[in-house]
């Protein structure tokens, strides 16, 4: 390994910027420099808690000598603006997904970064997961067979969850086919080699007060042949971690509440109330996740089947259960994040010259994905496809 430190500044200190700081402090080549955003007590704690620099604007943080790449976990309709500040400032780039609004709008960023010289990868992706990677490597094998379909439903409350009023707006990025579909999609495309053909699909705004995607049914179709289904409803009835042994998507076990308790709490709010506990999920805020505090489990996002000539493949709590012709199987995987993984894949990128998988065209193609469900939930038609590209194994 190379003896370079890799110093990040983070954009954007909510949820999504917050999640990523365990990762980076269990990584001994990566350190956190410097972070900017609105919130001028969460700033400051952080700059305290990091010994780290602190900005109130993307190009301030940008002009830092201490940062060398910066996480763009802003709003979705803000990584445009973001992602084109780090490029012209030189800055390698880790953008949280979706990688912008429009196909026009990824282009742009992706030439940005190739004719400024930096690495843009796109994430957090769960096929960063090792469940995934490892799913991954069996379908490559052949052990099974040739792949022939899967499938990635997730049942959860996504919609009753405390929204800024971006996340509930499609023009911006919101809604669970941007926001959600863009893991689905990512896992599928991984696992089946990339490719994607065709998309059919049905999107549902099902909450006159929500007006946004919050289900969809998505029928892919890889140059392959293989075939894949991707299903999401968030409207917080049936929930999949009754399949998923009780695990949600970070890894921990879910805790039990009262039937449609996210659905009946949020109708009770505001808007000003929603967002203020929206806010309080961010670095130092009293619903801030305590990573620390628990139990590791392998993340389940929703339920993940594949079926190849020979067998099937699911997740467990600690791995995964091969479902092969003449026997069960288990196969515990090591106690390893995808935040984890990511951070490596930009480690090497940067210092070791290794190509990354989750690059900007590859966050290209999962977000045509997305607005071929949109267009063909709306059109009624079979969406074809002409920027996907192949997993780089």
């Amino acid at each position: 390994m190379s003896d370079h430190m890799l110093r990040i500044g983070i954009v954007g200190l909510g949820n999504a910027g917050s999640s990523l700081l365990p990762a980076i402090s269990r990584n001994p080549q990566v350190k956190v420099t410097a972070a900017c955003g609105r919130n001028k007590e969460r700033l400051e704690k952080f700059a305290a808690d990091y010994q780290a620099e602190h900005y109130y604007s993307v190009e301030d943080l940008c002009k830092s000598k201490n940062v060398d790449a910066v996480y763009i976990a802003s709003p979705t309709e803000l990584h445009s603006e973001h992602v084109k500040i780090a490029a012209e400032h030189q800055k390698h780039i880790l953008v949280e997904k979706p990688i912008a609004v429009t196909l026009e709008e990824a282009q742009a960023l992706i030439h940005l970064a190739e004719k400024n010289g930096v690495h843009m990868i796109v994430g957090h992706s769960h096929s960063f997961e090792p469940p995934i990677r490892k799913i991954r490597e069996i379908v490559r094998s052949g052990e099974l067979g040739s792949l022939k379909m899967l499938h990635n439903w997730y049942f959860n409350d996504w919609i009753y969850r405390p929204r800024t009023p971006d996340e509930l707006n499609t023009e911006l990025g919101g809604g669970v086919t941007y926001r959600q579909g863009s893991h689905q999609f990512d896992i599928i495309r991984y696992i089946a080699g990339g490719k994607v053909r065709s998309v059919r699909a049905m999107a549902g705004i099902w909450d006159p007060e929500r007006t946004t995607q919050g289900a969809h049914t998505a029928f892919l179709e890889f140059e392959s042949g293989v075939a894949a289904t991707a299903v999401y409803n968030g409207y917080d009835h049936f929930h999949t971690t009754e399949l998923t042994f009780g695990i949600g998507e970070g890894g921990p076990s879910v805790k039990n509440q009262e039937y449609g308790f996210s659905r009946r709490t949020i109708k009770q709010m505001d808007t000003a109330t929603e967002t203020a506990l929206k806010t309080e999920k961010g670095y130092g805020g009293t619903k801030a996740k305590k990573y620390a505090d628990e139990t590791f489990h392998q993340p389940f996002f929703g339920f993940t089947l594949v079926s190849c000539e020979r067998g099937d493949i699911r997740q467990s709590p600690n791995g995964l259960l091969v479902y092969a012709e003449d026997r069960r199987y288990e196969i515990a995987l090591p106690e390893e994040t995808g935040r984890d993984v990511m951070i490596s894949e930009l480690y090497q990128a940067i210092h070791q010259d290794i190509p990354p998988v989750h690059d900007g065209r590859w966050g290209l193609a999962n977000l045509e994905v997305c607005l071929a469900v949109l267009e063909s939930s709306e059109t009624k038609k079979e969406i074809y496809l002409s920027h996907q590209v192949a997993v780089q194994d």
